[in-house]
């Protein structure tokens, strides 16, 4: 069973991949910079986590999972859209 360290280091890992895609690794690591600067050293673990969570996914999964988000209207990011019927 997981405990809740690891079960909100997941759910971040989850939350990144979908709003960032193939970059979540990346936001990751920022956030654990952060932490690290702030000297929030409990943080900065879970993040490394969170960073150790995304290594484990291919790129192209991470890329394959944001790429549902871009199927809505509020879901699309800059770059991501898809060309208007014409």
């Amino acid at each position: 069973m997981l405990d809740e360290d690891e079960r909100r280091a997941r759910q971040e890992a989850h939350w990144l991949v979908k709003e960032f895609g193939a970059e979540a690794p990346l936001y990751a690591a920022m956030k654990a910079e952060k932490a690290i600067e702030q000297r929030d050293f409990g943080r900065c673990a879970r993040w490394k986590r969170v960073l150790d969570i995304l290594a484990d996914k291919r790129p192209a999964d991470l890329q394959q999972d944001s790429a549902a988000k871009d199927d809505s209207p509020w879901g699309r990011r800059i770059g991501h859209d898809q060309p208007s019927e014409r």
